[in-house]
């Protein structure tokens, strides 16, 4: 059980002495002092007015080590997001931060990828993984870099390198938004999502490129979601135009050849 750890967490990182907290929930100090320390046992009547004070769940507040929490899921939580408020799970990321504190980008390239299937929960493995900053992304939230392969999603072309924003609550996924998702099966892929974990506990995942038929992955399959922010590719992806043109032209050759036989056909 984590809670004497995690009340006294909280109440350090809000700047709040044990007397503070003490006469604001109305209870002595020695009292809160046996709670931080393990030495008593906190009742009913006190863990709801410690999850009220600081606006984090009981569940939260004994099941989860929140000091191994990355600053992004902290602030969170500061704000008064919980998902065990929402009945779901809270999710523990590894992560790495900077010499600032400030949380890097990992990059996962394609060779990684077999590793991060089995590793992206292991702070070691996480922590060789070459990382860098993009200056134009909220320092708010979490972000990790994925390069894809195949050609499923054109016109992002194979060997982006596609960047998305952790998402804690899964619910929150909408229709349409396209996703990196880590799976238990495939390992690590990038598609179009239609939400239906709610109603039927699965995704069903889209390719832009529509050659590619959608399937469905059951949510026990999910390990982690990342919702798309951008992505960068040396490539500049086909002109539209161009190639409606060169379509209309091969239609266009294939009607007069068509029209070309016919002719012969009634000779």
């Amino acid at each position: 059980m984590f809670f004497p750890s995690n009340i006294k967490f909280f109440r350090k990182r809000m700047g709040r002495t044990q007397d503070d907290v003490a006469v604001a929930l109305g209870m002595k100090r020695s009292t809160l002092s046996g709670y931080e320390n393990a030495i008593a046992q906190p009742g009913i009547e006190a863990l709801v007015s410690l999850s009220n004070y600081f606006r984090v769940a009981i569940d939260t507040l004994v099941k989860v080590d929140l000091t191994k929490l990355p600053e992004s899921q902290l602030r969170q939580l500061e704000k008064g997001y919980d998902v065990f408020i929402k009945g779901s799970s809270l999710r523990v990321l590894a992560t790495t931060v900077g010499q600032d504190n400030h949380e890097n980008i990992e990059l996962v390239t394609e060779k990684a990828k077999a590793g991060y299937k089995s590793g992206f929960a292991d702070p070691e493995y996480i922590s060789i993984l070459p990382t860098f900053r993009l200056p134009f992304l909220s320092k708010q939230k979490k972000y990790r870099t994925f390069q894809i392969s195949g050609d499923s999603m054109l016109p992002i072309p194979e060997g982006a390198w596609v960047t998305g924003v952790f998402v804690q609550d899964w619910h929150t996924v909408r229709d349409r938004d396209a996703c990196i998702i880590l799976t238990s099966e495939e390992g690590i892929v990038f598609k179009v999502v239609e939400n239906k974990i709610r109603a039927e506990g699965k995704l069903i995942l889209h390719s832009l490129n529509p050659a590619y038929e959608p399937y469905e992955i059951a949510v026990n399959d999910i390990r982690e979601i990342w919702q798309f922010v951008n992505y960068i590719s040396p490539e500049i992806p086909e002109n539209i135009a161009d190639n409606t043109y060169r379509l209309a032209q091969t239609v266009k050759k294939l009607t007069k050849e068509v029209k070309a036989i016919q002719t012969r056909l009634n000779l």
